[in-house]
């Protein structure tokens, strides 16, 4: 059934509806990232992956999933406080799994040429440990600046194991905010 009243979007239609492509972009792009990783475990997969989503700190909040770029001039933070239900660009990766006594890892990780430079993002999931999940984040973000033909000067990576004991999530993620 399609929506006929749209008086509600009106403000936030009206509030672009003046702007340039560019304005528009510069707008809604984003000022700051953070990184997160959790797990968890649930009776479900979807359980698991929302206690998972908790114990990384972004379980009440939407996450808009992002693939690889961030923006020039996007600065780290250590945390940013972002309020409940926002709608949130996000890079992650994650891994659900119901054998029990599995090794489960998410790992994150974000590389720099410079602050005034765009960022590159890479994320992995897979059954291994925590210190395997970081290299394989090293070596993609070390490949990805040599394709660039870029030097990586910074590189931040998260990552996250655990042992599923019935229905168990890892989770590792990039939030960017404004």
């Amino acid at each position: 059934m399609p929506i006929t009243n749209h008086s509600s979007l009106d403000p936030v239609l009206n509030s672009f509806h003046d702007l340039s492509v560019e304005e528009m972009s510069i707008s809604l792009k984003p000022k700051k990232f953070f990184l997160v990783a959790g797990v968890g475990e649930g009776k479900t997969k979807l359980t698991a992956f929302d206690k998972a989503l908790l114990s990384a700190g972004i379980g009440n909040i939407n996450l808009i999933k992002l693939s690889s770029i961030l923006p020039p001039y996007v600065l780290y933070q250590k945390y940013i406080d972002i309020p409940p239900g926002s709608l949130v660009p996000t890079a992650y990766g994650s891994i659900i799994s119901d054998r029990t006594g599995e090794l489960i890892s998410a790992a994150i990780g974000i590389g720099m040429a410079s602050v005034d430079d765009y960022g590159v993002i890479m994320e992995f999931s897979g059954k291994c440990s925590k210190l395997d999940a970081e290299a394989k984040i090293r070596n993609m973000l070390i490949e990805a600046f040599e394709n660039r033909q870029l030097p990586l000067n910074k590189a931040w990576i998260k990552a996250v194991e655990h042992r599923v004991e019935k229905v168990g999530c890892a989770i590792a993620a990039i939030p960017l905010w404004y």
